[in-house]
């Protein structure tokens, strides 16, 4: 089977997304692919104020497509992410916790198998130190798994991370915000994502306490660190090398 995911359908008013979204239904299915009728959600912004919630319904053919209620938080992405590569991590373990299997060996399986679905969508997360940590931990108890290691054992970090030859999932969560910056900046000023870049919500009051850490906060963060700049991204071998994690 074939499976494409993260489609997104931008509009105005609802009823422009459903007759786009019915055109991509019928499309699909004329070619026997089909619509997920219980992944697809929408999502409302109040850009201009004029999209009001009794402005009728999304739906996929007959079916009432459920609205998806963001405050911009990540928690529930970041942990469905860890659940995941757990149970990738679970059903690899009779290769990665053998003790026959040299750990260079588990190391490159674990890149291939585990770290994928841990990092997945992660090139989008506005990274903050808790979820930095949560990450973290989670590998380092899989990868001291590996190694048939626990904490008590009080073996540092970089003696595991070199034993498996795998690097920090830090670094790595740097690298995917930056190769999709790369990305992003690498496409004309009229492509979607561009101008999604560009939106500036007006008419909301910012409630008490420190600011939130947005996206492109973190990545000029992520520049500062390895001394590179926006304007390197027009390269995409150079901005590769620049940002790659062995």
């Amino acid at each position: 089977m074939l499976f494409a995911d993260d489609i997104v359908l931008i509009d105005e008013t609802r009823d422009r997304v459903n007759a786009r979204l019915e055109v991509w239904r019928q499309t699909l299915e004329s070619k026997g692919f089909r619509l997920s009728r219980t992944k697809t959600e929408y999502l409302g912004c109040k850009f201009s104020g004029a999209l009001d919630e009794t402005d009728g319904e999304v739906r996929l053919a007959a079916q009432i497509i459920p609205k998806k209620e963001s405050s911009g938080d990540i928690d529930d992405d970041v942990t469905h992410r860890i659940g995941v590569a757990w149970r990738k991590w679970r059903l690899a373990s009779g290769i990665l916790c053998d003790k026959k299997i040299p750990h260079k060996l588990k190391g490159k399986f674990y890149r291939v198998v585990v770290r994928p679905a841990l990092l997945y969508g992660a090139e989008c997360w506005r990274s903050k130190a808790y979820v930095l940590k949560k990450m973290h931990v989670a590998e380092m108890r899989m990868l001291r798994w590996m190694c048939g290691h626990t904490r008590s054992d009080k073996i540092r970090n970089e003696v595991i991370w070199e034993k498996v030859g795998v690097a920090s999932v830090v670094d790595k969560l740097r690298e995917a915000r930056l190769r999709w910056f790369g990305h992003v900046k690498r496409r004309c000023a009229d492509a979607p994502v561009r101008r999604c870049e560009g939106l500036d919500i007006k008419g909301t009051r910012r409630g008490k306490g420190r600011p939130n850490k947005y996206w492109g906060e973190v990545i000029r963060q992520d520049m500062a660190q390895l001394h590179i700049t926006e304007d390197m991204t027009l390269d995409r071998k150079e901005w590769r090398s620049c940002i790659k994690v062995e």
